[in-house]
């Protein structure tokens, strides 16, 4: 199946690390999408104009590539008694990336929220692929995941997105943070080729990127 394909590609610890601050997200001009204060390059300070976008794209290919997960995770409970739904290995989510962005000096409650949309993501890429490989068997992957495994790749690709985070708040708190996630999300979505399920998943993770001035998560 495709989409697992492609989450097998991503989820290696290199290939997602490295985004961070060097790869191919993380320099490199606006696409053409791009809104005037997202693509200005006069402005390089890190929470305004191409500094922001700077910033924020890393931030929202981790979350796409982090968001392929999903597919493996899928593949090892489908057919299985384990549900989509788990409140325990959730709460450990979230409560290590509070800890870790405390730790790296950002803001827990902001970064939990971050996870928490992203966690919603990757459970409705899940119910999707259930449904579609109870529809077509034959549509699903040849072999299944091992969940301990994944789990344990996914919690230090976590790591990254938290640093991601941090690294960006000038950028998360400009008052066209929106206009510029817009054009990184856009960025995203054609470099990696997302299909309509994970693209849709995609802008539901990112809803708690942006912060109003009020410091609350904007929706």
């Amino acid at each position: 199946m495709r989409p697992t394909a492609r989450a097998r590609r991503l989820l290696t610890v290199g290939a997602i690390a490295v985004t961070v601050f060097t790869g191919p997200a993380a320099v490199g001009p606006p696409p053409a999408a791009a809104s005037p204060a997202a693509a200005s390059p006069t402005v390089t300070v890190a929470g305004t104009g191409y500094g922001a976008y700077a910033r924020l794209l890393p931030l929202v290919d981790l979350s796409a590539r982090r968001l392929a997960t999903a597919d493996l995770v899928a593949a090892a409970k489908w057919g299985t008694l384990s549900p989509v739904d788990d409140p325990v290995r959730e709460g450990q989510v979230l409560d290590a990336a509070a800890r870790q962005a405390r730790e790296a000096g950002g803001d827990p409650k902001v970064t939990a929220g971050v996870f928490r949309d992203r966690i919603e993501a990757n459970k409705r890429v899940q119910r999707a692929l259930h449904s579609r490989w109870d529809a077509d068997p034959s549509d699903a992957l040849v072999g299944r995941p091992d969940l301990a495994e994944v789990r344990e790749e996914i919690n230090r690709a976590n790591v990254d997105l938290v640093r991601a985070i941090v690294a960006s708040p000038a950028a998360r708190a400009a008052h066209f943070c929106g206009g510029t996630l817009t054009a990184a999300e856009a960025h995203v979505r054609h470099d990696q080729r997302l299909d309509p399920l994970h693209a849709t998943a995609l802008r539901h993770a990112l809803r708690s990127v942006c912060v109003e001035r009020t410091g609350r998560p904007s929706s």
